[in-house]
């Protein structure tokens, strides 16, 4: 799979691939260790996670802009190191307030190091390769989390404080293995300094890139139809058994696996990018119909429609990813990749502050309504994704 790729690229993929077996662990162990092992309530937790998503927004783009500055390479390396640190730091957390900093300090490593990589790809992948380096390290990403999550029910059997440490500081080793084989394997990509670069503000003046940084950030919603929404639904307002859940659960991470890279031809250019976001808006949308429309079903007809909701919403999510990545590696100038790609997962990250409420209170709470409106959502942020990117009266050059 990876025989095209550059010998820079493939450091990469390894890395991200021992990093996300880690990940994965940590995906399944950590809320139980907050609350089992530490002792903190679910509500301390959910708090916690909160307000280091907002602090994670806040400093994004400017870290971005670090990553500029001082060099993708040694910025990724850095941010890893960091969250080797704070996953230390988190066996020994003791009460809610400390929690809270680790979890801020942490989100600050984790925007960092997501502008950064994605600096990282512009520098050291071809430009023809870029999206499609993003798409192998998406699946790469899916089978580490996948592989981590399967080893981590041997801790949650044991379910004892020592054996959940050990996995925190088991995952802090996966970020400092990858922070080496970035550090020695792969080649410096030059650093821009702020005399002879774009300006630290420039992604914000860029008023065309907001207004697609928004459209992506609703598109990017999209994964708590899958994780909230659907359990829910199957759950309380569906006959459907409630295997279906891990069913369909099952079904979007092999497809991720064996179409990511394949769905993403294409969107390597401005042009085919707008129109995968495009595609991506209406198949969202469809699929919130086919829930909607289990409302009134019952049997083998509401199994079959979950079915084809959850190929839909694959198909969306897939294209929604490749479109985005496209269309931030094309709209970012010279010497500023880093920041526009921090200022590009701004929107996910507010997606993913707003989607859990809008899935829970407006599409499950209201029942076929309220899929119907988060149906328009999507299509309309969809639709309107081709037109902000290719139109010019959107476009304020960037100030350098």
């Amino acid at each position: 799979m990876t025989e095209h790729f550059t010998p820079a690229v493939r450091r990469l993929i390894a890395a991200t691939l021992i990093n996300t077996l880690g990940n994965g662990v940590y995906v399944a162990v950590g809320a139980l260790y907050l609350t089992r092992a530490v002792g903190l309530s679910v509500a301390h937790v959910g708090a916690g996670l909160t307000i280091a998503a907002l602090v994670g927004l806040i400093v994004s783009t400017p870290l971005g802009v670090v990553a500029d500055r001082l060099g993708p390479k040694r910025a990724y390396v850095g941010f890893l190191l960091l969250q080797a640190v704070t996953m230390t730091s988190l066996t020994q957390v003791r009460s809610f307030e400390w929690y809270v900093v680790v979890a801020a300090v942490t989100a600050v490593a984790d925007s960092g190091q997501r502008g950064a990589k994605g600096a990282l790809i512009a520098g050291v992948a071809p430009s023809d390769q870029r999206v499609r380096t993003r798409a192998l390290l998406r699946v790469v990403t899916n089978i580490g989390i996948a592989v981590g999550t399967a080893a981590a029910g041997v801790v949650l059997t044991i379910d004892r404080r020592e054996v959940y440490v050990a996995a925190l500081l088991a995952n802090a080793l996966t970020y400092m293995v990858a922070a080496a084989v970035v550090r020695f394997g792969m080649p410096a990509v030059a650093k821009v300094p702020a005399k002879s670069g774009p300006s630290g503000l420039t992604a914000f003046r860029d008023r065309r890139f907001l207004v697609f940084v928004g459209l992506d950030g609703v598109l990017s919603m999209h994964p708590a139809l899958l994780q909230v929404g659907v359990p829910l639904w199957i759950a309380t307002r569906t006959d459907a058994p409630r295997w279906m859940i891990s069913v369909l659960l099952v079904l979007n991470s092999v497809a991720v696996i064996l179409l990511q890279v394949r769905i993403s031809r294409g969107t390597e250019n401005l042009s085919g990018a707008a129109r995968a976001g495009r595609k991506a808006g209406v198949l969202l949308a469809i699929t919130c119909v086919g829930l909607a429309l289990t409302d009134v079903t019952s049997g083998v007809v509401t199994i079959g429609l979950l079915i084809a909701a959850a190929l839909a919403h694959v198909l969306g999510e897939m294209l929604q990813s490749a479109g985005g990545w496209g269309i931030s590696f094309e709209l970012a100038p010279p010497g500023a990749q880093g920041q526009y790609q921090g200022a590009y997962a701004m929107g996910h990250q507010v997606g993913d502050l707003v989607a859990p409420l809008l899935v829970t209170t407006v599409a499950v709470s209201w029942g076929w309504p309220g899929w119907l409106l988060t149906a328009g959502l999507f299509l309309v942020a969809g639709l309107f994704v081709p037109v902000v990117v290719q139109e010019p009266e959107l476009v304020m050059q960037p100030q350098v």
